[in-house]
This record gives structure tokens, sequence and C-alpha cells, in this order.
């Protein structure tokens, strides 16, 4: 059973910066997707960023790209995948829930992920 376990978050004033980071335990297959969708209230869950674990090829959603970069890091647990998602200039708009998610598809959209995680609040208000 894959787990996802987030950490990050918070308020921040627009133009500063935020790091979310999701930790992965319990992944077997060889190849798959993982990042962030956000979902802002009243609004649909859309996708943020995604990173596969063979190419390290990504994918941003247009409003966050230039601003928003993913990568993997080392995780002190050699057991876990970890990813990070740094957020630059943020906006009022930004304001979300961000859920990490992983795929095992070749598809990076909410109908295609396989697992979820609890999602952390990302708030930019001055």
């Amino acid at each position: 059973q894959v787990q996802l376990v987030e950490s990050g978050g918070g308020l921040v004033q627009p133009g500063e910066s935020l790091k979310l980071s999701c930790a992965a335990s319990g992944v077997i297959v060889k190849w798959y997707r993982i990042g962030w969708f956000r979902q802002a209230p009243g609004k649909e869950r859309e996708g943020v960023a995604s990173i596969d674990n063979s190419s390290g090829r990504t994918i941003y959603g247009e409003s966050v790209k230039g601003r928003f970069t993913i990568s993997f890091t080392i995780c002190a647990d050699a057991a876990k995948k970890s990813v990070l998602l740094e957020m630059n200039s943020l906006k009022p708009e930004d304001t979300a829930v961000y859920y990490c998610a992983i795929t095992y598809g070749n598809s990076w959209s909410e109908d295609g992920v396989d697992s979820w995680g609890k999602g952390n609040l990302v708030a930019v208000s001055s």
C-alpha cells in the first residue's frame, strides 16, 4: 500500500516563497510519476507539477510555469521516495489545498492518480 505524506505549506505574503515535500513509501513499481494537484475553494482540482522517476521529465501547469520547481530529493529513509516543490513569487491565486499524488500510468490527470496524500494548505495573502 502506497502512502504519501506531505509536509510544508502555511501562510505567506504575495511574492514570498514556500516549499512542499512529499515522502512516498510502499512504491514497488519501476516507473511512476509523482507530483502535486491543488484545489482552491469553489474550483476544480488542477495539476500543478509532476516528475517521473525514470527520465526526470517534469510537467507544470500553465499558471505556475517559471515560478514553481519540482525535484527529487534524498530521503533519510532509503525506503522512501521524496519530492520537493519549490514555490516562488507566490500569488493570492495560488491559495489552495495542495495534494501529493502518484500515478503508474502515462497521463498526469486527476482520473489517472493511483494514490493521494491528505493535502496541505497554502495560503497567500497580505
